[in-house]
């Protein structure tokens, strides 16, 4: 919240407008945790959607905190939200006169919406079909094995450059080939567009990855598909449920999830068995969110037991089956 200004709603009895608007308007701040794939869903996209869909285009957005790139990033779903161009606040100078304002957006949770507080009884369900029409996504259900007996499901590993990145990513690869998957590999970053990413994410029938914002391009899945998340060491369970998990069933997916073993964290390299970090990940927990973040988030990969794994994998194709 340090990196969202704070704005004063005040009452005048008479104002000289520059400009008189004839729709209503959104304020709303492009700071906080902005850049990050999955606060840019999670605060910003998800609550923009469920707070401006009720007015079908005939919104004007003026943003706060403006960052060019994420307008960019986001230009596509903008413009599918608001027919106007929008009006960075801070720079603008003259007063602008409007019917009505909403100032901030509305949240439910984590990646999510929940329908009995929406307004127009929105869901996630409208939410993806809303991004399928923006992006123009033509994958709408996940492959059924048994529909199609020459086409291999596609699954997309989702890859890490700086932390929590997969170390033997070529042996799972060959794996989970030889279970009968096309495997995709990717590595969104915020210089991928993400139209593009939305497209790979969409020909694709399971998603995995290691606990973090990569996962959260699930939004573009297909229904049906499946979502694999591979929680590393560190006693994430919470995160990995209110983040994922739980996301991932009100978007009509369905959930695997794989817990690491300690000889596949790459933490072993670097501390003993008996020290706290490994035995007692609870003790660093007490230190905040900080310790957990830069000992288990930021300094953790993984190097996956295949064999261990295989089973996952296996599971996906049951499900797929289904």
């Amino acid at each position: 919240m340090d990196l969202v200004k704070n704005w004063s709603v005040t009452s005048v009895e008479c104002l000289h407008c520059d400009l008189i608007q004839s729709v209503p308007a959104i304020l709303f701040s492009v700071g906080g945790f902005s850049g990050n794939h999955f606060h840019d869903f999670s605060d910003l996209v998800i609550p923009l959607y469920i707070t401006s869909r009720q007015f079908n285009g005939e919104v004007r957005f003026l943003i706060t905190d403006n960052r060019p790139w994420w307008i960019t990033k986001f230009q596509g779903i903008l413009g599918m939200l608001s027919r106007y161009d929008i009006i960075d606040i801070d720079r603008e100078e003259k007063i602008h006169c409007y019917p009505s304002i909403i100032i901030g957006l509305q949240y439910h949770k984590e990646l999510g919406i929940d329908q009995s507080k929406s307004q127009n009884q929105l869901s996630m369900k409208d939410f993806r079909q809303f991004l399928r029409k923006t992006y123009w996504l033509k994958g709408s259900q996940a492959i059924g094995i048994g529909d199609d007996m020459g086409k291999r499901p596609r699954l997309l590993i989702i890859s890490r450059r700086n932390s929590r990145s997969f170390t033997n990513i070529d042996k799972i690869t060959r794996m989970a080939g030889s279970l009968g998957y096309n495997v995709v590999t990717a590595e969104p970053n915020i210089s991928t567009s993400l139209g593009s990413v939305a497209q790979t994410v969409n020909s694709c029938d399971v998603l995995m990855g290691i606990h973090g914002a990569g996962l959260t391009n699930m939004v573009f899945l297909p229904d049906n598909a499946i979502l694999i998340q591979i929680v590393p060491l560190g006693s994430l369970d919470g995160l990995a449920r209110e983040d994922f998990a739980e996301p991932a069933i009100d978007m009509n997916l369905r959930y695997l999830e794989y817990k690491i073993k300690t000889k596949e964290s790459s933490l072993i390299n670097k501390y003993q068995l008996d020290h706290l970090i490994i035995k007692d990940p609870l003790s660093v927990h007490k230190q905040g969110w900080d310790a957990v973040r830069s000992t288990y988030l930021d300094k953790q990969n993984v190097k996956l037991d295949v064999k261990r794994f295989r089973p996952t994998l296996l599971k996906a194709l049951q499900l797929l089956h289904q």
